[in-house]
C-alpha cells in the first residue's frame, strides 16, 4: 500500500532524508519515530505530494505520488501536524467540500458527511464557523476531512497534538479499526505511548536515515533490552541529537525559499 524505495530529499546541501526505503501494507498500523528534525514530516510530505523527492520513488497503492499524483492522492487521507481549516465555512461545509474534491456521488456525500459527525461527535459545533472552533475541534474535524472519502491509506502526522483524553482514546480507536478494516495507518507521533499501544510496527528514523523497522519485540532483541519501554529503546537507539538537525533543516529550506522567491521577483 506504501512503498518508499531509496527517497532522499535535499535542502540545498542539507540532506533531511537519505536513501530511505519502507514499505507498509493493508491492515497495519505502522508508527514512524525519531527526534525533531529526524525527516519525519518532510516524509510525509512527499508522501502526500506536498513535496517532491530529490531522487527515489513513492508508491501509494501502486500509483507513483509524481507522476501520478491524482491516483495516488485519491487513495489517501492526510492530517497534518497543524490543523488548518477554512476559516469562513463550517465544519458540515468543510466535509461536504472536501467529499465533493474527491468526487464522491452527490447521493453519497450527505451519508458519508453525517457518519464522520457521528463518529467524531461533532454535532455540537459542526454549523458553527470554523474560525471560532478550539485547537482540540478543529483537530477532530480534521480527522473526519480526511476519511470523509474512505481512505485506503492513513497518514496522520502528530495525530494527538491538541486532543483531550476522550478524543484521543477515540482517535486510538478510530486508528486501529482503520487497520482492522483493511486500510494502511503511517502514523508520525511523538507520543510513544500511543506508538507502544497501536502499532503493529515501528520505523525509527534519525538525521534522515531509517535506523530500524520491525515490531517492539524485535527492536527489543536488535538492542538486546528485553522487557524495556519503547520510550528507553527509543532514547537509546537516537540520542539527543535531533534538535540541532531540525534547525538546520529549516535555516537550509528557508533559504531555498528565499531564493526562490527571488528568483520569481
Amino acid at each position: 500500500m506504501i512503498e518508499i524505495d531509496r527517497v532522499t530529499r535535499k535542502y540545498g546541501k542539507k540532506v533531511a532524508v537519505n536513501e530511505m526505503s519502507l514499505r507498509a501494507s493493508a491492515g497495519e498500523v505502522l508508527a514512524f519515530l525519531g527526534p525533531n528534525g529526524a525527516g519525519k514530516t518532510t516524509t510525509i510530505k512527499m508522501m502526500v505530494g506536498l513535496l517532491q523527492p530529490t531522487a527515489g520513488t513513492l508508491r501509494i497503492c501502486g500509483h507513483d505520488v509524481v507522476r501520478e499524483h491524482r491516483q495516488a492522492q485519491s487513495k489517501v487521507g492526510y492530517v497534518p501536524d497543524q490543523p488548518h481549516l477554512y476559516d469562513k465555512l463550517s465544519g458540515r461545509e468543510t466535509l461536504e467540500f472536501i467529499a465533493n474534491m474527491y468526487g464522491l456521488a452527490p447521493g453519497d456525500v450527505a451519508k458519508s458527511v453525517q457518519q464522520q459527525i457521528a463518529t467524531f461527535e461533532l454535532s455540537e459545533f459542526v454549523d458553527q464557523l470554523t474560525e471560532n472552533y478550539s485547537h482540540g475541534m478543529k483537530q477532530r474535524t480534521v480527522f473526519a476531512a480526511a476519511m470523509v472519502h474512505h481512505p485506503e491509506v492513513l497518514i496522520v502526522d502528530e495525530p494527538m497534538v491538541g486532543l483531550d483524553p476522550r478524543s484521543m482514546r477515540l482517535v486510538k480507536d478510530l486508528l486501529r479499526q482503520q487497520a482492522t478494516d483493511g486500510a494502511t495507518v503511517f502514523m508520525s507521533t511523538h507520543t510513544l505511548a500511543v506508538a507502544e499501544e497501536i502499532a503493529d510496527r515501528v520505523g525509527i528514523v534519525d538525521h534522515g536515515n531509517l535506523k530500524f523497522l520491525g515490531t517492539i519485540g524485535e527492536l527489543r532483541t536488535h538492542l538486546k533490552q528485553h522487557d524495556t519501554s519503547l520510550e528507553r529503546l527509543f532514547l537509546q537507539m537516537t540520542g539527543e541529537d535531533g534538535a540541532n538537525m531540525e534547525r538546520a533543516v529549516e535555516e537550509a529550506f528557508q533559504h531555498e525559499t528565499d531564493e526562490a522567491s527571488t528568483a520569481k521577483e
